[in-house]
């Protein structure tokens, strides 16, 4: 799992996920008890009552969980649906479970009140998140390198922080200096590409291999034109493109894996 898959709009759903259950445990009825009289029965939270509990708080709460879920484990579905529709609906369905409750409670107490409120940001933050630009930005932004000219296009990268650099036992002249960050025995863009499996043709004569970063968790397809992901490519990990695939790029993940990265828009090259 790598928590730079997360957008912040699951950083909105996580945190309203955490004052669902928080608000579990407060009253539901905002009755005042007079003095010398038992309310114990009016003093009651979700806990006491397995319907309300069900339908609104642990609702939600699962809904928030199938949606983070989905973020590490893309295109897993379940009867046909994926793990983050089964989550929306389910924070939708939370959402207008509490509302109606609420409006039917005489008098609601603190648990229903910021139940509500959670449902809302929960229920708000799971359907926006694929529609607005803000909330589809990375919770944990890349590293960004240490320089602030990024390097033309097919050409060496300068000294970036953790960048996949060239070492000497690849061809680099004796002292000369290694890029910050380089790990021991890691390829040049072009011996790496050498290196990976032909799976799917020979890259063309004009293109040069390049590492790259994505701007947001961006899903990696086959090369066999599968519809469903074989990996995910997250933000803050450096990807070496192999090939141009039309508009798109057949990029090597570090377990050598091959895809074809369809959406190469904003990408961070190396």
């Amino acid at each position: 799992m790598n928590i730079r898959s997360l957008s912040r709009g699951d950083g909105v759903v996580i945190g309203a996920a955490v004052v669902l259950f928080i608000a579990s445990f407060l009253d539901l009825s905002g009755f005042d008890c007079p003095s010398g009289v038992d309310c114990s029965g009016y003093s009651a939270n979700a806990w006491d009552s397995l319907s309300v509990l069900m339908s609104i708080y642990l609702a939600g709460i699962i809904g928030a969980a199938l949606l983070i879920v989905s973020r590490f484990v893309p295109g897993r579905k379940v009867l046909g649906f994926e793990l983050g529709q089964f989550g929306a609906a389910f924070t939708v369905f939370s959402l207008w479970s509490m509302f109606w409750t609420i409006i039917d409670a005489g008098d609601a107490g603190a648990g229903l009140i910021l139940g509500l409120l959670a449902a809302i940001a929960l229920a708000g933050g799971a359907v926006a998140t694929p529609l607005v630009p803000a909330l589809k930005a990375p919770l944990v932004g890349a590293p960004r390198p240490a320089q602030s000219v990024q390097p033309a296009y097919g050409q060496q990268p300068g000294q970036g922080y953790g960048y996949p650099g060239a070492q000497q036992t690849f061809g680099a002249q004796p002292g000369q200096p290694q890029p910050y960050g380089a790990q021991p025995g890691t390829p040049e863009p072009q011996q790496a590409a050498q290196q990976a499996p032909q799976g799917g043709g020979a890259p063309a004569g004009d293109f040069t291999p390049f590492w790259f970063a994505v701007p947001v968790a961006r899903p990696l397809y086959g090369e066999d034109g599968a519809p469903n992901p074989i990996a995910e490519l997250a933000p803050g990990t450096w990807y070496l493109a192999v090939e141009q695939r039309g508009p798109g790029l057949v990029a090597q993940t570090q377990d050598g894996r091959r895809g074809v990265l369809q959406d190469t828009t904003g990408i961070q090259r190396g």
